[in-house]
């Protein structure tokens, strides 16, 4: 199961494990059992401290358990943990083996002292990108906590779990029973939700914090590279981000980052964390702005009041929000928002498995969605609204010979339709005869753009007609000490390489405005 190289990296990570480690497997005898017991046998032998049983009696086939004698620890996994679960699995393997995670001391207390029952049930994709995470976060809490039980299951080998309980969004998590949510979780995130007194904590700490030099508002490639250029200065230097990495996280295959012939988001977003971190830095995550006070309104600092009721101050301010996925906007898009309309075609498109989808938008992202969805579902309808699809050549050529995609130019949507449960169809008008249209469909993916995350700064600095951030070619906004890099403004091409260097670009900005302000008369 496991070739060469990955037993070798896995032999040297179990030699960390100081406790033994027991495996106990459910098998029937389908194709899936044999492939996961060949594989759990492989980890066995490649150390004395794993034993394995495969005599389980869980419900769930194929699935296994990870326990060490003395600990109650509950964590399962519910299907082969391969792709990008393989990190889940290793992780699990090391944590129940007794090896330190790399969470703060301060979280893993806060973990150690919730009380009460709490059963999870993580449904993932094993080509999600953002689902390793949640199930990381998980098994973590649940090796820390005995009053905290975790299962991943793969939903594309438990279909009928996944009808049940009408899973259209992955990973979706489950909380003795009733749906907890969906979406990419972090650990702070998941405790914070389950400790209701952390959020107060957390805003009385930031609260107490003295103004910094720089804050910068974001932690996606600007943020993090206008982060680093401003502590390299020496200067006393902030990161308060809803989440490190942004919408890099988001992103799955990433092949135009110079110098680096191919990489994947999560991991561009852990080095970028990771680099940020080797200098002296703070970094507040799970911080969602809501509002700006420029010193230009009341004289003195920036100000940065966010929505869990703290507020930070800065000599200079660095705006790097970003952007996030541009909705439809049409009646029943919200309604059914992760119950068949969804924007991750790669984290979700496997359960729509054998199933008719329509794919919004004829851009680059609309049409490789579609290229990659036609070897999952049964069909593809990819509509667009302009007269002409807007992708690459080579994009388009590829997708014209998919025996199993319709393409509607010229179209508008107009109405998402379901069951009151989940997606059923579309409606979209044709633009050239005013023709209404209803397309039956299981699944919707939407691709249609970015809409720049600036509603906390309406009214405190100037915007485009678009929502942008106006810069100059500093990184200048209309309100002096308030620069702004990335997604989030004007600059044209929305690329990772970009948002870096004009990032870069702005904290130099920024200190060279800190120098003029601060100089002796």
């Amino acid at each position: 199961m496991l070739d060469a190289n990955l037993k070798t990296q896995l032999k040297g990570y179990l030699e960390r494990v100081t406790r033994p480690i027991e495996i106990v497997a459910s098998l029937d005898d389908g194709d899936k059992s044999r492939e996961l017991s060949t594989l759990l046998r492989d980890i066995e032998s490649l150390s004395d401290k794993v034993s394995l049983r495969e005599d389980g009696t869980d419900a769930r086939r194929p699935s296994f358990s990870l326990g060490t004698p003395g600990k109650q620890i509950d964590l399962r996994f519910a299907g082969l943990p391969m792709g990008h679960e393989f990190t889940s699995l290793v992780l699990a393997l090391l944590h129940v083996g007794g090896h330190p995670s790399k969470a703060s001391e301060e979280l893993i207390e806060q973990i150690q002292s919730i009380e009460g029952e709490y059963v999870f049930e993580t449904y993932i994709s094993l080509s999600c990108q953002n689902c390793p995470d949640v199930v990381q976060a998980l098994n973590l809490m649940a090796v820390l906590n005995p009053n905290i039980r975790h299962t991943m299951i793969d939903g594309a080998l438990f279909q009928d779990e996944v009808e049940k309980r009408q899973i259209m969004a992955v990973p979706t998590v489950f909380l003795n029973g009733e749906n907890f949510g969906q979406g990419r979780m972090t650990v702070e995130e998941i405790v914070g939700r389950l400790d209701t007194g952390a959020a107060a904590r957390e805003a009385e700490k930031l609260n107490a914090k003295q103004a910094y030099d720089v804050l910068v508002v974001g932690g996606g490639p600007a943020g993090a590279a206008a982060a680093i250029y401003a502590a390299r200065k020496g200067i006393r230097t902030g990161v308060a981000a809803e989440r490190f990495g942004g919408q890099v996280l988001d992103t799955l295959a990433i092949e135009n980052f110079i110098s680096v012939k191919e990489t994947e988001g999560p991991k561009l977003a852990a080095a970028l964390e990771e680099h940020v971190k080797q200098y002296d830095v703070e970094i507040m995550n799970l911080q969602t702005a809501e509002k700006l006070i420029t010193a230009k309104e009341q004289g003195g600092l920036h100000e940065v009041l966010f929505a869990n009721g703290a507020s930070l101050k800065a000599k200079t301010l660095i705006v790097a929000t970003g952007a996030r996925w541009r909705k439809m906007n049409v009646p029943g898009e919200l309604e059914y928002a992760n119950k068949g309309v969804a924007y991750c075609p790669h984290c979700d498109g496997p359960l729509f498995k054998g199933k008719p989808v329509a794919v919004i938008g004829g851009g680059n992202s609309g049409v490789e969605a579609a290229i990659d969805l036609a070897g999952i579902v049964s069909h593809v309808t990819l509509i667009e609204f302009d007269t002409a699809l807007r992708a690459d050549a080579v994009l388009q050529r590829k997708l014209m010979s998919l025996p199993n995609v319709t393409v509607l130019t010229n179209a508008l949507t107009t109405e998402v339709v379901g069951d009151g449960n989940k997606v059923s169809g579309l409606v979209y008008k044709d633009r050239a005869s005013g023709e209404e249209r209803t397309v039956e469909l299981a699944g919707i993916f939407v691709q249609i753009g970015l809409v720049p995350n600036t509603d906390w700064l309406k009214g405190s600095i100037e915007l485009s007609g678009r929502g942008e951030v106006i810069i100059d070619e500093r990184g200048q906004t209309s309100s002096p000490g308030v620069f702004a890099a990335g997604d989030v403004t004007t600059v044209p091409y929305k690329q990772i390489v970009i948002a870096m260097g004009e990032g870069a670009k702005a904290s130099l900005s920024a200190f060279d405005h800190l120098i003029r302000i601060t100089a002796p008369a």
